[in-house]
């Protein structure tokens, strides 16, 4: 399946923001938007005349890249919200949080979404006692995530546990960091969901 295999830095150049796609290098001086706070290419410095359009655009691609989605498979996402009760937007970003790869990076048993898709895919995890190989499997309440017992001197889970007690986990998930385990206590609600996108503009980009 194609994926983005350029530079993490680039897109979070691209969105003038910090998308902290490289975990704690994000955090740190070695951050790329820190030295160079503008878009990449020779008109990145140049002024950007900020359309309607263009502000639903970047914050759907900002959405995108955060949980490492591709356009077809997003689509597909805010289709199935669509459908739901309540706000389309919301109910976007609920399924997103609910990816597999992302319980894991929110559970600090990765450092990174692309360190926890690769722990998925590479089968290191065990949803409910069973190996689950599909980043995008999507959660639900009453779940446990725990990595596989051979998997715990991998250099992904050794790194994650060095920074664990710095993460904050969310409300809706519970990390025993002894037994490697995550809980997935409820369905999370909007206000437990820290991603720094305005999901009503994804909503009018493609009710247009």
């Amino acid at each position: 399946m194609a994926r983005y295999t350029g530079p993490d830095c680039k897109l979070c150049r691209r969105e003038r923001q910090k998308l902290y796609l490289k975990g704690t290098r994000c955090e740190g001086p070695k951050c790329a938007i820190e030295k160079r706070p503008y878009p990449p290419g020779e008109h990145g410095r140049g002024r950007i005349r900020e359309s309607e359009y263009l502000l639903q655009l970047r914050e759907k691609q900002k959405a995108r890249r955060i949980y490492g989605v591709l356009e077809k498979q997003f689509r597909n996402y805010y289709e199935e919200a669509s459908r739901y009760r309540g706000r389309t937007g919301e109910a976007l970003l609920v399924f997103l949080e609910r990816r597999l790869d992302n319980v894991v990076y929110r559970g600090a048993l990765a450092r990174s979404r692309d360190e926890a898709r690769q722990v998925v895919r590479h089968r290191h995890v065990l949803v409910n006692g069973r190996v689950v190989n599909i980043p995008s499997y999507l959660v639900k309440a009453g779940d446990v995530i725990t990595i596989k017992e051979k998997s715990r001197d991998i250099q992904a889970v050794l790194g994650a546990l060095e920074i664990i007690g710095t993460k904050t986990i969310p409300g809706w998930l519970s990390t025993d960091q002894s037994k490697l385990q995550i809980t997935v206590l409820d369905t999370p609600e909007r206000s437990q969901i820290d991603t720094p996108v305005q999901e009503q503009l994804i909503v009018e980009l493609y009710s247009k």
